[in-house]
């Protein structure tokens, strides 16, 4: 599979994990677009070989397993050591996640939380004797993740239709 190359199941398919990974089987998604379980489950496999679908994440409350504080740390890095101050980041523990930005001064945001703000403190201590400036901090209520529509909408747009249902 070519970058760029989804066709109308293949978007379907994204859109309805997107909303359950984990409670949405082949068969309810086959059910939903009208095709066999296998065809499902070989576009399945194709798109994880591909890398298109990178793995299947779990959503935790943070607040309800202790870890009451949600940050973003936004960071500047020097462009050459961008990707290497990112990468290096992400093994920091309260680390959740990364973002490496491709433009401006603010170019790598960090997700970390902590059961109290020494945890938070020595996260951004930390950062720091990486070599990443801290430029702002944001302390999160709360994040809500959904599935990107645009997969829907593309796929409806370009049909769903007999010559697609069992490729």
């Amino acid at each position: 599979m070519k970058e760029g190359e989804l066709d109308s199941v293949d978007r379907h398919i994204l859109y309805y994990l997107q909303q359950d990974a984990r409670g949405t089987s082949s068969t309810d998604i086959a059910e939903q677009l009208g095709l066999s379980s296998s065809t499902v489950r070989t576009r399945l496999n194709k798109l994880e070989e591909s890398g298109v679908i990178r793995g299947y994440h779990i959503d935790i409350d943070y607040d309800l397993a202790g870890y009451p504080l949600y940050t973003k740390i936004i960071c500047t890095a020097a462009v050459p050591e961008r990707d290497t101050l990112a990468d290096e980041a992400r093994h920091i523990q309260g680390v959740t996640a990364v973002r490496e930005i491709m433009t401006g001064e603010r170019n790598v945001y960090v997700n970390a939380i902590g059961r109290d703000h020494d945890d938070l403190n020595r996260i951004s201590k930390e950062l720091d004797g990486l070599g990443l400036t801290i430029v702002d901090e944001q302390l999160i209520r709360d994040e809500y993740v959904c599935p990107y529509h645009g997969f829907l909408e593309e796929a409806d747009e370009s049909g769903l239709g007999d010559d697609d249902a069992e490729k």
